[in-house]
């Protein structure tokens, strides 16, 4: 266990792992086959590239695309580990070398794309190397029932098992019970041990609402959340067009974002975006974002995404900094009927398979029962409701739709799916409920029945909602061998035995709904005064560009939020904030002290001084030393000698000063590291940056041109120059 963190810090610079991360990694390392389920950004990757470097030979990846492969080889050569990748894109000298190092050891991963890995000169090579196991990345791209299927991905265990006798490491971020199940059968993995990580998203506040007045509703919710950063998914480049014109028009910042638009313009407009000089991008759906940002507070779905995974995964992209996102989703059977018309020129399998989807969608919008319950059962997971609003809601739980007794409804649908023999799902329990004698129902003779027409008086959407809500009490569950068919869970059959009480709920009626504007639900907002925080981003970006400088570098949405909760008016009430230290202070302190001095007195706001607020880093000895130390102007190496640290944990020691807002001037060192041209291309790679993370700068730079280390050092003199 020791060696597994002392590596993770080593290379990847973590003290701690993650989640599932650590047992997965122990499951790999003890050879055993491994199926990994845990949402994005989660740290997938780490459990398979961790037990690569520790493992005697070369990993191999399969992964689906060219982009995402090459990323991850990039990011893995930026921590100094030897990773390369086989695909169409390599000349047939860069494969040769790439096979010879393999071949020689020198790789620790190779990523290879599933069309390289059928090729009989792969195959041959493969055969020869030492692997030490193969991961399958995005491995729902092997499930035609998923919502990414890619039929060469069904051929990758035949190819394996002709390659050697591999360990297999499945990884998804999206895979629900009937995908996971599909998966372990191609795979022929079914004694592998899951690791499923919760798809719960705690800090996004979910709401679908009637698709009227629908570009009303857009604008007065994004003024309503002025200077905060969104989203606004779209079915077509035209519409995204039209309504990032519309905010336009209505003095919202907005910028549009599709593959349609010149590259330029794109990047232009992603930028902005990052640099906050807009505040929202329109973008459609096909396209996707591909941004890491992390202060997104809302995302607005426009149209409807073609299925839960694609919804969950894009407003997975509000709030990823752990703070309020407000994810929106503006809903009309009709969109529903449009999307299964693209359908029409697929195969009878891709559109019985897109329209499933597609019913799960509606389901989940029509539905007053709580988001996250349905949205967490789809993906395997059960839910207590009663947990929604425990730190942020979702529209039916905070705004409660009718209730009524279930118990009747609920023993009519069990009763119905048993003499049916449990080998058919929504529609055909809904018809014969409701007395429908059409052809299928007479074929196999369900008019005949006791069951059938017991509940004729209510309608096909009632009955519906009814099926739906047995499936979310586990008194009804998928089948997974077959697809569609709904059988008794023991719970229902448990039910049948000893009916008893239930509360169920009311759906709502989307297509009679109409918007009621002094109804309209308000959005959960955060403990932090509000309208104080607003005060204090406008600020920001004027310092910022005063100073010429990306706003992230003076100060972070969390210290800001922060401030906005505490009013710190002194130096040492500032000093107390989180990711705030004296050297920020004195740098850009004193205009956000002044603009909180005067909220308070306009208020008559009574500052909570004494409130415990995390505390900056704290300069230890050892971090004393390191001060003074470069404040003689000693060598990095000695400092790191005499302190009995490895250079790259000086390095983390002098970024947590510079961090916490202390200035080091490292110009003694830096000076004789690069060529002044060679600094000044790095600070103004960091001052037009969106971000300060190594890995893009690497990326950017060129890994070739210069090492991590270096580039960790200057931007530390960055930071202490301009931030510090």
């Amino acid at each position: 266990m020791d060696k597994l963190r002392e590596k993770l810090k080593e290379v990847f610079g973590f003290s701690q792992f993650r989640g599932n991360q650590e047992v997965v990694i122990q499951n790999i390392m003890a050879g055993k086959n491994t199926f990994v389920i845990m949402p994005t950004g989660a740290g997938k990757s780490l459990c398979y590239q961790l037990p690569a470097l520790l493992k005697e030979g070369t990993a191999i990846v399969i992964s689906p695309l060219i982009a995402l492969m090459k990323n991850q080889v990039d990011q893995l050569n930026a921590f100094g580990v030897n990773a390369k990748f086989l695909n169409s894109t390599l000349t047939k000298g860069e494969i040769t070398r790439v096979k010879k190092e393999t071949l020689s050891g020198e790789i620790k991963l190779l990523y290879v794309a599933p069309e390289s890995l059928t090729k009989e000169e792969n195959i041959s090579f493969l055969k020869q190397a030492k692997l030490s196991f193969a991961a399958i990345d995005e491995a729902h791209c092997i499930s035609e029932w998923g919502h990414d299927f890619r039929p060469e991905y069904r051929r990758i265990k035949s190819i394996l098992d002709e390659i050697g006798n591999l360990p297999l490491i499945a990884l998804t971020a999206t895979a629900t019970p009937k995908v996971q199940l599909d998966i372990k059968k191609n795979l022929a993995m079914d004694e592998a041990d899951i690791f499923l990580s919760s798809f719960n998203r705690k800090n996004l506040y979910y709401e679908v609402r009637p698709k009227v007045n629908v570009k009303k509703q857009l604008i007065r919710f994004i003024k309503d959340h002025k200077g905060k950063s969104g989203i606004i998914y779209c079915l077509s480049r035209k519409k995204v067009e039209e309504i990032a014109n519309l905010l336009k028009v209505n003095d919202i910042k907005a910028a549009p974002y599709h593959a349609g638009l010149e590259p330029n313009v794109r990047v232009k407009n992603q930028d902005n975006f990052l640099n906050e000089e807009i505040d929202v991008i329109v973008a459609t759906i096909a396209f996707g974002m591909g941004i890491d940002k992390p202060d997104v507070r809302f995302v607005i779905h426009y149209d409807t995404p073609k299925s839960l995974e694609g919804y969950y995964q894009e407003t997975g992209r509000s709030g990823r900094d752990g703070l309020e996102g407000n994810c929106i989703l503006f809903y009309r059977y009709k969109d529903i009927l449009k999307l299964e018309k693209f359908q029409k020129d697929k195969s009878v399998t891709e559109r019985e398979n897109a329209k499933l989807l597609l019913d799960e969608m509606s389901m989940y919008s029509e539905s007053s029962v709580c988001r996250r319950k349905q949205l967490l059962h789809y993906f395997g997971e059960k839910y207590d409701e009663s947990s929604c609003g425990k730190t942020m809601w979702c529209d039916v739980c905070k705004y409660p739709p009718e209730k009524y007794e279930g118990e009747h409804y609920v023993t009519l649908v069990l009763q119905t799916a048993k003499e049916t023999n449990e080998r058919f799902g929504l529609k055909h329990l809904s018809d014969v409920i409701r007395g429908v004698e059409n052809q299928y129902v007479k074929s196999y003779k369900h008019n005949e029945l006791a069951v059938f027409a017991k509940g004729n008086e209510e309608n096909e959407e009632f009955w519906n909602s009814v099926v739906r809500q047995t499936l979310l009490h586990h008194f009804l569950e998928k089948d997974l061998d077959n697809i569609g068919v709904l059988k008794l869970t023991e719970l229902g059959k448990q039910f049948l035995k000893h009916p008893h009480s239930i509360t169920l709920v009311k759906d709502k009626d989307f297509e009679s709904l109409i918007e009621n504007e002094d109804k309209e639900p308000q959005i959960v907002t955060s403990s932090y005064d509000e309208t104080l925080f607003e005060l204090l981003k406008k600020l920001r970006k004027d310092v910022a560009r005063e100073k010429n400088l990306p706003p992230y570098v003076i100060f972070q949405d969390p210290s800001l939020e922060e401030m906005a909760t505490v009013y710190p008016t002194t130096t040492e009430e500032l000093a107390k904030v989180n990711g705030v230290g004296m050297g920020k202070i004195s740098k850009f302190g004193r205009p956000f002290l002044e603009l909180i001095q005067e909220y308070v007195d306009e208020n008559d706001i009574i500052t909570a001084s004494d409130v415990v607020v995390k505390s900056a880093v704290n300069k230890s000895k050892t971090k004393i030393f390191i001060i003074q130390q470069i404040d003689r102007k000693i060598d990095l190496q000695e400092i790191a000698d005499a302190k009995g640290l490895t250079f790259s944990e000086l390095i983390d020691e002098i970024e947590n000063i510079c961090f916490s807002g202390t200035k080091l001037n490292l110009d003694y060192y830096v000076e004789n590291m690069l060529d002044p041209d060679r600094q000044d291309e790095v600070f103004d790679y960091f001052m037009n940056s969106h971000s300060d993370d190594i890995s893009d700068a690497l990326s950017e730079l060129g890994e070739d041109e210069y090492d991590e280390e270096d580039l960790r050092l200057l931007r530390v003199k960055f930071l202490s120059d301009h931030g510090n």
